[in-house]
């Protein structure tokens, strides 16, 4: 019986951890220093990506992250944290946000619905328009 407990649980557990995002293992090890812009006279986070991640720049990637819609009819904002605790609302850092540029924006997404995307991954460290990691060419995947 106790065994049967305990199976459970370890299924539980394990299940409940694969439901929640996925593939934001990629951008852990990006580190940020903080750098002053002139142009703006502001600082902002800059990144340094580790040879692994340079890597996969231009590689198709898999992710699945909280939708964040913005105002633009091809691009919106994948969070690895919902809405409320993501990076501009939250506490959380920019490696935990990424760019997705597609075709056009599915009508049917709303503000923190979970979805995975598929695309070209894209590396920026300059240019602080745009995200430091952009998924261009997305697709959503469905399960």
């Amino acid at each position: 019986m106790k065994m049967k407990l305990a199976m459970s649980a370890l299924l539980l557990v394990f299940g409940l951890q694969t439901s929640g995002p996925e593939g934001w293992q990629i951008f852990d090890k990006v580190t940020f220093k903080s750098t002053y812009f002139e142009e703006i006279d502001s600082y902002f986070e800059v990144p340094t990506f580790d040879e692994t991640l340079k890597n996969l720049e231009g590689t198709t990637v898999t992710i699945s992250g909280y939708f964040i819609p913005i105002e633009v009819d091809t691009i919106f904002v994948l969070s690895g944290l919902p809405f409320s605790s993501c990076f501009f609302c939250g506490g959380a850092g920019p490696e935990t946000v990424a760019e997705v540029r597609m075709d056009k924006v599915p009508n049917d997404l709303f503000a923190d619905d979970l979805v995975k995307v598929e695309g070209k991954l894209k590396l920026n460290a300059t240019n602080i328009d745009y995200m430091n990691f952009i998924i261009r060419e997305a697709k959503i995947v469905k399960d």
